[in-house]
């Protein structure tokens, strides 16, 4: 099932994507499906005709991985990490399909970072291995924007990769996806820059949540983010870029300076 938010000019509202690619519309349904069950209202739309918005705007927090594919380990000059990296991102740094990418002042170097994205469903402190799938309601595409020159002269992630508009989500959420082995791929205006597998991940879906929910109590709505393959670069004002995920589709965003 795929669950989109949306707006058609007024208050957001949820519902079920259905349709062929190109040919989708969405369903709305009554409430937040994270916490109240899927009802239709009846009212239907071309996914033309709305404007999607990020699928979740996390509650609680944004977990970020880094340094999980080997390739994009080495590709950064650091070494392989022994256990999950993580880094913590404010929610305000969310946006959705087609929103701006705010390039901040004082920042020079702005890269992408095409990503799975895992949505959590349900509140979950140290979830085992075999019981994640229980506490996840499904997964999305992101992209990790992140400043470099700053996260070079900060020393840690916060400001670099936590800035406003720097955390883009969705399109919409797959609540039904075997993630073991999806190609990640990212394009700068159409040219392609990563194409990686989530096969290739040091640590996959399962450790990442669980080793996560050790640290952390997950809500629902809270948001993993689960790294990146190599090829991330650099993008200039005005460029486009295309994150997309197997079994989920494209997540667009131009960049922009104001």
């Amino acid at each position: 099932m795929r669950i989109a938010r949306y707006t058609t000019g007024d208050d957001p509202a949820f519902g079920v994507v259905e349709g062929d690619p190109g040919r989708e519309f969405v369903v709305q349904v009554q409430g937040d499906p994270l916490y109240t069950p899927i009802v239709p209202t009846g009212e239907r739309y071309p996914v033309g005709e709305v404007r999607l918005l990020s699928p979740v705007i996390p509650r609680s927090k944004i977990i970020g991985i880094g340094k999980n594919y080997a390739d994009h380990a080495r590709e950064m000059g650091g070494e392989v990490p022994e256990e999950p990296l993580m880094f913590l991102v404010p929610n305000t740094a969310v946006v959705g399909p087609g929103d701006p990418v705010v390039m901040p002042a004082g920042a020079q170097e702005i890269s992408y970072e095409a990503e799975l994205a895992v949505v959590i469903g349900r509140i979950a402190k140290d979830v085992p291995r075999e019981r994640v799938k229980e506490v996840v309601f499904g997964y999305t595409c992101a992209n990790d924007v992140t400043a470099r020159d700053w996260q070079r002269g900060d020393g840690q992630w916060g400001r670099a990769k936590g800035f406003d508009t720097s955390k883009p989500l969705g399109p919409w959420i797959n609540t039904e996806l075997d993630v073991s082995d999806l190609r990640v791929v990212s394009r700068v205006d159409g040219e392609t820059r990563q194409d990686g597998t989530t096969a290739d991940m040091i640590f996959d879906v399962e450790t990442l949540v669980s080793h996560a929910s050790s640290a952390f109590t997950l809500l629902p709505g809270d948001v993993i983010l689960t790294g990146t393959p190599a090829g991330v670069g650099l993008v200039e004002p005005g460029q486009r870029v295309d994150v997309e995920v197997e079994g989920i589709g494209t997540l667009t965003n131009t960049f922009v300076r104001r």
